[in-house]
């Protein structure tokens, strides 16, 4: 009898079997400030209304017009320019791997900073398609002179920017990005998945070069339990991707929960001002403690070196608060955590747990 390892290794692809799944920390009990959540929920009122109306979705019903209808909405809250056309996804996820896909002919390349968005690399080797990361400065901006040489040589299909950079939480240089730009043959996304906590963002490139795309989420906006991700580009592009998305891929009640958000955009707005308030606090207090060096950010994060990243992760997970650890993720990241911005209790929270963590270093080097 053939032994389902057997059956495995003969039709289940090799390159699969030896990857590493997408891993999400258990936070169950935790102060979780690791995954780049808005921590707040609606005010109670809001919630009910929400309640009501989603009571009322045909859920016997496939989605239809109403998908329509949140297209227009988040065209219209985007301010997407004329001339383009904007296709949904079940989250930013979705349409990184139908780009990837479209793009999926021999011989193309994929392109992007690192450290970085670990899905572009992981839908690229998905696709069988080769992906070149170019390494940023030591202090997480891009490398100009590295990123023109790399366009050159490999003539990328696919070149990714995030604006801000995950994990980084960086604003790339705006000229390098024009060069960038400038010099790819093919098309080139920037993902705005963090853009409600951004200083800048690249409405004005997507007017101005008809190659560039702009990707952004409805689920840093405070939505990350419904997964609506959205692209916007040229008519002519926008029409050749859609047609690689599956059928009703946004479900009624994801649908309407995002309508209902975007008609009451002000309390996003309100709870993206906290926030950013918050992530002033914090880098502040960061900064404050001896042997620590916190990063620039311009997202819901912060990214942090520390003396021992692994011991200082430990220290504040024993204390029931959940970080990331990224010191795995690249070597320009060594001994960095990334730290979500959370409520104001629970950044006081966080910053207590990593005070007791650090003096638990400096106790043991006493020693």
């Amino acid at each position: 009898m053939t032994s389902l390892a057997d059956r495995m290794s003969r039709f289940l692809r090799a390159d699969v079997q030896g990857m590493h799944g997408y891993a999400v920390q258990p936070s169950a009990g935790m102060v979780k400030v690791d995954t780049m959540e808005n921590p707040f929920q609606l005010p109670q009122h809001l919630r009910a209304e929400l309640g009501a109306r989603l009571a009322d979705v045909a859920l016997n019903r496939y989605p239809a017009e109403r998908g329509d209808v949140l297209r227009a909405e988040l065209a219209r809250h985007a301010q997407m320019p004329d001339g383009n056309n904007i296709m949904l996804g079940n989250g930013s996820d979705e349409l990184i791997s139908l780009l990837t896909l479209a793009a999926d002919v021999p011989g193309n390349v994929v392109l992007a900073p690192l450290p970085g968005f670990v899905m572009y690399e992981m839908s690229a080797k998905l696709q069988g398609l080769k992906f070149v990361g170019v390494p940023t400065t030591a202090d997480f901006q891009l490398d100009g002179p590295a990123m023109l040489a790399a366009i050159r040589e490999h003539q990328p299909a696919l070149v990714w920017l995030a604006f801000p950079n995950n994990p980084t939480a960086s604003l790339w240089d705006d000229d390098v990005i024009e060069a960038i730009i400038e010099a790819s043959p093919g098309l080139v996304v920037m993902d705005e998945a963090y853009q409600p906590f951004a200083s800048r963002d690249s409405l004005d490139r997507l007017k101005r070069h008809d190659h560039v795309l702009l990707m952004r989420t409805m689920s840093k906006f405070g939505l990350a339990g419904v997964r609506i991700g959205y692209l916007i580009g040229r008519n002519a592009v926008i029409a050749e991707i859609d047609k690689l998305r599956p059928p009703f891929n946004i479900s009624v009640l994801n649908c309407e929960a995002a309508l209902f958000a975007l008609e009451h955009a002000d309390e996003y707005a309100h709870q993206a001002e906290i926030i950013r308030a918050e992530r002033t606090r914090i880098t502040t207090a960061l900064s404050a403690l001896p042997g620590l060096t916190p990063f620039p950010s311009e997202a819901n994060m912060v990214l942090v070196r520390v003396p021992d990243a692994a011991r200082v992760f430990a220290g504040m997970k024993a204390r029931k608060v959940l970080i990331k650890n990224v010191s795995g993720l690249h070597p320009l990241l060594a001994n960095c955590l990334r730290i979500t911005v959370g409520t104001p209790e629970e950044n006081t929270q966080m910053l207590a747990a990593l005070t007791a963590a650090l003096n638990d270093l400096n106790q043991e080097a006493q020693a």
